[in-house]
């Protein structure tokens, strides 16, 4: 066998292995209500999902919010939809991330400033337009050893997906340009 013909027969191990592990999708409106209900129809509409709220862990009296009240509606996405959500919103910003959004655990945020920018949107003006945060979980097998209820254990550094491999996993997945 040839040296071309051996390297395509190796397979990757499976700490080399990269998935999507969740995407949050998260509206923070600042108040309950009528703007509260508007953002969850739109997060709904987007992600064919029923949005969370969130409430506010403390009172701050100049902004008008009290502990507990609403604020903000979230989407938790896994597997499919997770992966089909963030190819769209990617191309609402133009699949241009900076490097400073990667942390060093291997996680992703980004903003997307109007939810019109996300293709196959339309503007309905009885809902108006909202910003979003998108924040991605990545992950190897063998995450679940560190989340179980029985036998929990901590990983090892090489099942833990670091900032360089979490930029290499965007550019090849999803041809992303990072600036």
């Amino acid at each position: 066998m040839d040296q071309a013909t051996l390297e395509k027969t190796i397979v990757k191990p499976m700490d080399k292995i990269i998935k999507i592990d969740k995407v949050v999708v998260n509206c923070c409106v600042g108040e309950s209500g009528v703007k509260l209900e508007k953002a969850s129809k739109i997060l709904e509409q987007l992600t064919n999902q029923k949005p969370v709220l969130c409430k506010a862990r403390k009172t701050i009296k100049s902004f008008g919010i009290h502990r507990g009240e609403p604020i903000a509606v979230k989407v938790t996405l896994r597997k499919n939809k997770a992966y089909d959500f963030l190819q769209k919103a990617l191309k609402a910003i133009k699949n241009k991330i900076p490097k400073d959004s990667f942390d060093e655990n291997g996680n992703v945020s980004f903003g997307i400033s109007e939810h019109l920018d996300i293709p196959g949107t339309k503007y309905d003006p009885s809902l108006g337009i909202i910003g979003m945060d998108v924040c991605v979980s990545l992950c190897k097998p063998g995450k679940r050893v560190s989340l179980r209820r029985r036998a929990r254990s901590k990983i090892g550094k090489r099942q833990r997906v670091t900032k360089e491999e979490a930029m290499k996993f965007f550019i090849e997945t999803f041809n992303v340009e990072l600036v």
